[in-house]
């Protein structure tokens, strides 16, 4: 089963480091029967993309929560056995919950299939949508579209590979603020 990690640049870095995306359970977004019920759609990678876009939501939420991560949104699309993924039946009808999904056990990082993420001149919509964000919760339209604005962006697709150079900017980004 393909599922969609969201994390944030330093949580990417992070886990990097420890070579894996968590230990268990990590919350993750996949194609679920109530997704599909959803999206009304049979096509699997249009129901993959749905999934997708709830993961980049997800990462959003991580964003607003922190303010000293780089303002692009991460997703790390992994491979994981599906008996290892399960719905909490505590949120399965809860509509901020579509497509959330559990995964047991630890979820190496060597198990990733790709990593998304928003290009860097998404960085002032991201910015401008984490910060609307607890207002959209609140039921503010014109936060809600700003909120909206993120999705407007696509993430890029990069290969596993490349994990080290996404890091490498991380780093180089966070020494650069330490400087001033």
């Amino acid at each position: 089963m393909r599922v969609y990690v969201p994390l944030t640049l330093p949580g990417l870095a992070e886990a990097h480091a420890a070579g894996e995306l968590g230990d268990g359970p990590v919350v993750a977004y996949a194609v679920t029967p109530a997704l599909r019920e959803w999206y009304l759609s049979d096509d699997i990678e249009e129901l993959e993309y749905a999934a997708l876009n709830r993961a980049a939501h997800a990462s959003l939420r991580l964003l607003a929560a922190d303010p000293a991560a780089p303002r692009r949104r991460v997703v790390v699309a992994v491979d994981v056995p599906d008996r290892s993924a399960s719905v909490d039946p505590d949120r399965g009808l809860d509509p901020a919950a579509l497509g959330e999904v559990r995964v047991d056990g630890p979820v190496p990082l060597a198990k990733a299939a790709a990593v998304h993420v928003d290009a860097e001149d998404a960085a002032a919509d991201v910015t401008a949508a984490a910060d609307a964000l607890p207002a959209a919760d609140a039921g503010d339209d014109d936060a809600r579209f700003t909120v909206d604005g993120a999705e407007d962006h696509e993430l890029l697709w990069f290969a596993t590979q490349e994990i080290p150079a996404l890091v490498e900017r991380v780093d180089r980004g966070d020494r650069a603020d330490r400087r001033d």
